[in-house]
């Protein structure tokens, strides 16, 4: 006898940061009164990149879109007691707004340039320093090759990517959202429309409207409706190690050569501890690349002794003299045509919302995403913030929208 079938007027796929936003969002909207269901295939997320990221947050990117929905995101964070306690319980998310220092040399500098007028206009609080002033605020820094730095002031910096995760479950869960353990294995279609989700085990939720969060596997469910997206699993290394020297004060800083570093949690014996790897290739050399599988947990810590750690050492003297710690790989769900996200509704299938490829913007964005598709899937449109930027639109016209601060 076939399992039973049921129905929900929204199934989301996928419940990690974007997925359980989207949930809460949804739930927490007073026109909005359908009921959620949540299919994870992991609830332990142990191989989600929101698990597994590096969890920072920054307005320094050179798309408008990209910046308000991270002014939305460190707003959100801020003040994530208003939206995310449960029963009084405020969650503890460790915010800590060290700032975001991005580098460039005399070839970089008038993109870095460009992009703080537009993050100041946008009202970011990032500033634009000289070789002079870089070393006045970060004594420690190699500023002999550089010709200018950009730092956020205030409202960028890392935070606990886990705890705000699981802090956007439970509240969607309070509000009466349910999570389920499953897989799904394919989207059911009539005409331009998903009419129902097909699990694993071969049992069926029928549906008003579904959400693709379902991070590296995005692309295959989705194709599974006819639908194409340019999305694909990129391992990313995260490796650990503490410097006994005189580092205060380091925000997230990303070298010219693409390397990048900030320092974790208060310093201890052995001295401070920071985390570090190297940002990906520019999206225009995806076509070299080859898929990685999600799960993969193997670490090459020769890259870090050959890339990682000699750019950092160049940049910050005091590295030449380090620990290494420990490490960890994690999938990175990345888009191949720009390295942004594919938001929205899908062309051909309005009911069909994508979220996908988020190229390790996923956490950070994970408040105002799950805010505009809750928008969307409630009322029929964006209402406090247009996503439209990074709708399918520009993924079917092979439209890149070209941001030039990829990490």
């Amino acid at each position: 006898m076939p399992p039973v079938s049921e129905s929900a007027d929204v199934v989301i796929c996928g419940g990690a940061a974007i997925g359980s936003s989207v949930a809460y969002h949804l739930a927490a909207d007073p026109g909005f009164s359908g009921k959620v269901v949540v299919i994870e295939k992991d609830p332990t997320y142990r191989f989600s990149a929101s698990a597994l990221s590096a969890a920072s947050i920054r307005q320094q990117f050179s798309s408008a879109v990209n910046i308000r929905i991270s002014l939305f995101g460190i707003d959100f964070l801020r003040n994530i007691g208003q939206h995310l306690a449960v029963d009084g319980e405020v969650p503890a998310i460790d915010l800590h707004e060290g700032g975001y220092l991005y580098l460039a040399s005399e070839a970089g500098a008038p993109i870095l340039e460009a992009n703080q007028k537009l993050q100041a206009a946008e009202g970011a609080d990032i500033a634009l320093y000289d070789p002079a002033a870089l070393k006045q605020r970060f004594p420690w820094l190699n500023v002999e090759d550089l010709a200018c730095g950009t730092f956020g002031v205030s409202g960028e910096g890392w935070f606990d990517g886990w705890a705000l995760l699981q802090a956007f479950r439970k509240k969607a869960r309070s509000l009466g959202v349910e999570y389920r353990q499953g897989e799904v294995a394919r989207y059911v279609t009539e005409g331009s429309r998903v009419t129902a989700v097909e699990l694993a085990d071969g049992s069926r939720i029928a549906c008003g409207a579904v959400v693709n969060a379902s991070g590296t596997h995005g692309a295959k469910l989705a194709a599974t409706a006819g639908v194409s997206i340019p999305v694909k699993s990129m391992k990313r290394y995260v490796f650990t190690f503490t410097c006994k020297g005189d580092v205060e004060g380091c925000p997230l800083l990303i070298d010219t050569t693409g390397a990048w570093c900030r320092q974790e949690g208060k310093r201890g014996s052995d001295g401070q501890l920071f985390i570090g790897s190297c940002s990906p290739l520019t999206p225009e050399q995806d076509v070299e690349w080859i898929e990685t599988d999600p799960a993969a947990e193997d670490v090459d810590w020769g890259f870090f002794e050959e890339v990682v750690w000699p750019s950092l050492a160049t940049r910050i003297p005091a590295f030449e003299q380090i620990k290494p710690g420990r490490a960890w790989a994690g999938p990175y769900d990345m888009c191949g045509l720009d390295h942004n996200a594919i938001v929205g509704p899908s062309v051909g299938l309005p009911n069909l919302y994508l979220a996908n490829g988020f190229s390790g913007h996923g956490l950070q964005q994970s408040p105002a995403v799950g805010r505009g598709l809750a928008e969307h899937i409630a009322h029929g449109s964006y209402r406090s913030l247009d996503l439209a930027d990074l709708g399918h639109e520009r993924i079917v016209a092979g439209r890149p929208l070209k941001e030039a601060n990829v990490i």
